[in-house]
């Protein structure tokens, strides 16, 4: 929907400017060379916060900071193209970077299936999918600065499914959110199996060994035992240590009346907080991965609609969430950086308000 566009700008800021690209952009972008090469990006610049959507990537946002401090994780196998279909089991960890987010599913989330004729690699297809019919756009609203990219995903096959993704990221110049709207869509005649799940990733310098994660969380389980025998320190990072094992813990969240819930990470030695926001409506699940491993340390935050056991799992379970011919749904995210005492402060108490518990 394009968005009807008032006359105004802010003549204070553009009097001590030249070009509004001085403040805020969105430019289009190639890499060229290693395993990003021909990988399509857009980068964007607003204000104090940067950020790197990767067009060829689901627009997944694969980089972002904030007054130049990296805030994701990057796997070691850094900014990749290609690598369209992983079908080989857990090949997947050879090309999922990480990233700010990464977008998991349709057809899996979690665990690979193995089933010889119709194996499902780690987290899905969706993450590989190129986008199509891409628009990115700056421009004044009023007062407002307005940065918007937009696209579709389709993940689909010859008698399969018909899956449509049309996702919409925005900011602000001033502001230090990014909006995700998602909107997915069965354009097939059955329905189909839809497992979804946004995974969120921290990293250094942002995360460190004074982080810690605030939820709204009514009860926190490991996924495996050994998981279990850490769960007293699932809010709290630590030093990385060689060959240090993943962490997987199952949070059951609070919700306020909407539905909304929060997560937020906050790094205590930079007064630095990083809040993640969405709907349980149509995520009811959230987990939490740390990896406090050296080389590969961690923190990721994942909302979904199914757990991180994987298709089979769900299907033995009858547990498998299903679109309906031509049925949407709406799913947003936001990710909001808070700086300073005041700001976290303000957060830590919606979050205790949602969990119903006295301030």
């Amino acid at each position: 929907m394009k968005m009807e566009r008032k006359c105004g700008m802010n003549r204070e800021m553009m009097r001590k400017t030249g070009s509004m690209q001085q403040m805020a952009y969105v430019r289009k972008v190639t890499f060229e060379e290693g395993a990003a090469a021909g990988l399509r990006a857009y980068e964007v610049k607003a204000g104090e916060l940067a950020f790197t959507v990767a067009a060829d990537k689901c627009l997944d946002i694969v980089e972002m900071s904030y007054k130049g401090i990296n805030l994701n994780f990057l796997s070691k196998p850094g900014l990749m193209n290609g690598q369209r279909f992983d079908s080989s089991g857990f090949e997947a960890q050879k090309s999922i970077m990480g990233g700010m987010f990464f977008t998991c599913g349709t057809s899996n989330v979690g665990r690979p299936d193995l089933t010889p004729d119709a194996p499902l690699p780690m987290h899905g297809y969706l993450r590989s999918t190129p986008a199509q019919h891409v628009c990115a756009d700056a421009f004044w609203d009023g007062d407002v600065y307005h940065i918007v990219i937009s696209g579709e995903m389709r993940q689909a096959a010859l008698f399969g499914e018909n899956i449509v993704l049309r996702r919409t990221i925005s900011a602000e110049l001033g502001s230090s959110e990014v909006k995700i709207h998602d909107e997915f869509v069965n354009e097939g005649f059955g329905e189909e199996p839809f497992m979804l799940l946004y995974h969120c990733n921290m990293g250094y310098p942002f995360l460190d060994e004074t982080c810690e994660l605030v939820l709204p969380v009514k009860q926190v389980t490991g996924r495996e035992a050994f998981a279990e025998q850490h769960v007293d320190r699932w809010n709290w990072m630590d030093e990385p240590k060689p060959n240090e094992p993943e962490y997987v813990f199952l949070h059951d969240m609070a919700e306020d009346e909407s539905g909304t819930t929060m997560a937020m990470v906050v790094n205590h030695g930079r007064k630095l907080a990083l809040c993640l926001e969405f709907n349980r409506k149509n995520l009811p699940y959230f987990m939490e991965w740390k990896s406090m491993a050296s080389g590969d340390y961690a923190l990721g935050l994942e909302p979904s609609n199914s757990s991180v056991y994987g298709k089979p799992y769900h299907i033995s379970q009858d547990k498998v969430h299903y679109l309906q011919p031509f049925e949407k749904e709406v799913n947003q995210i936001r990710f909001t950086v808070l700086e300073g005492e005041e700001a976290i402060r303000n957060c830590r108490e919606r979050i205790i308000k949602i969990k119903g518990e006295p301030e």
